[in-house]
């Protein structure tokens, strides 16, 4: 068999060229979707591409023949089929379209459209159900076809397909930082839009580091336009027998930061406001010193759309995101935003919490964590 890779602008491009080389026998094994030219990785184009192959040895089984004589179905490109130009399926290949030619065992392999085999058909269902972003998807299904056919039967491939599934989810975010909060810098603050929690976040991170890793702790809130958030702040604080100042303003983090210079860590809760405001952020600016002695967490919910949380992360650019914190996961039953917004921003994560028990629901990150939420919820769709 051989096989060539051919990058394209469009599918209907590919198809030509792929005939040019193969004539009508070729078969598309794999397409996605890159960017191709520009200069320093600015001004690059869309473009797909697209693996083709060609066996000389045409399939011969009764059941082949009786495929290709059913009514055939169109062609989509499985990365970008919204905007891609559909092509016939007799313009590429009527008998092995649906099959191809597994060499070693001369057993063909069954294929559900112009691509995938079965099973990792019904997967991509559940990852297009999770929210998976289409990119990330494709890199999935590769890593699934590139395993698929490395296995010597069909029977041996459907046994392995979760763990392979859980190897490609774990890869696409492996080299992102996880883990909570270390100690080795001495302010911890949360950021992020009302409403997502960081108020009942910080006083669960607080409680653990002064009940379970007995830290000289302080609190300070820069969270002066909601009341009920500095009355809230100020009864965890009485419960775990730890200082607070509220600041106003510049002048007062100073002073609350000399008054703590002897504490081991201090947690600052910053004022929530509407992220579509861009001043929110100079404010939080004129009031807290992000300095090398502080951490910053950005604090989402998963209870928010992909697209909301992706202008939060933007508009936090000018601050030094450390890792995020999501929020909420008892409240939706679909996890694939968190894959996206690590893939989207390279950030990691920190913690994920379940409730509005202080300190008990909240759990410290790991890469396994989240792809057991994606794979546990696919088990129940």
């Amino acid at each position: 068999m051989k096989i060539k890779k051919y990058i394209a602008p469009t599918m209907p491009d590919a198809m030509k060229r792929i005939r040019q080389d193969f004539g009508k026998d070729g078969v598309i094994l794999n397409s996605k979707e890159v960017r191709t030219g520009g200069f320093l990785g600015f001004f690059t184009k869309p473009a797909l591409e697209v693996i083709a192959a060609y066996d000389p040895d045409p399939l011969s089984t009764g059941n082949v023949m009786e495929q290709s004589e059913k009514p055939l179905p169109t062609i989509k490109n499985p990365a970008k089929q919204s905007s891609i130009e559909q092509e016939p399926v007799d313009e590429i290949n009527e008998k092995n379209l649906f099959r191809i030619q597994d060499k070693a065992k001369d057993k063909p392999i069954p294929f559900v459209g112009p691509h995938l085999p079965q099973s990792i058909e019904k997967l991509t269902h559940s990852l297009t159900a999770q929210g998976i972003q289409p990119e990330l998807r494709t890199a999935v299904v590769d890593h699934l076809l590139r395993s698929w056919y490395r296995e010597d039967s069909e029977s041996v491939a459907e046994q392995l397909i979760e763990k392979w599934l859980e190897e490609s989810l774990l890869k696409l975010i492996s080299d992102r930082p996880f883990g909570e909060f270390d100690y080795t810098k001495k302010f911890l603050n949360l950021i992020g839009p009302t409403g997502v929690g960081k108020t009942t976040t910080i006083a669960k991170i607080a409680a653990d580091a002064v009940l379970n890793k007995k830290k000289k702790a302080a609190l300070i809130t820069t969270d002066t336009y909601r009341i009920a958030a500095i009355d809230q702040l100020k009864t965890y604080a009485e419960i775990l027998n730890i200082p607070l100042e509220i600041a106003y303003n510049n002048e007062d983090f100073k002073q609350a930061k000399e008054r703590f210079k002897d504490y081991d860590v201090i947690f600052v809760d910053s004022a929530g406001r509407n992220f579509k405001n861009k001043q929110y952020v100079q404010d939080l600016k004129q009031i807290i010193q992000f300095d090398s002695e502080m951490e910053n967490y950005l604090v989402l919910s998963m209870t928010s759309k992909y697209s909301d949380m992706i202008k939060i992360a933007n508009q936090f650019t000018s601050v030094p995101i450390k890792k995020l914190i999501f929020t909420k996961k008892d409240e939706t039953d679909t996890y694939g935003d968190l894959l996206n917004i690590l893939h989207e921003t390279g950030l990691g994560i920190a913690y994920v919490t379940t409730g509005q028990n202080v300190p008990d629901d909240i759990t410290e990150a790991t890469p396994q964590q989240i792809v057991s939420l994606l794979i546990g919820d696919r088990h129940h769709a």
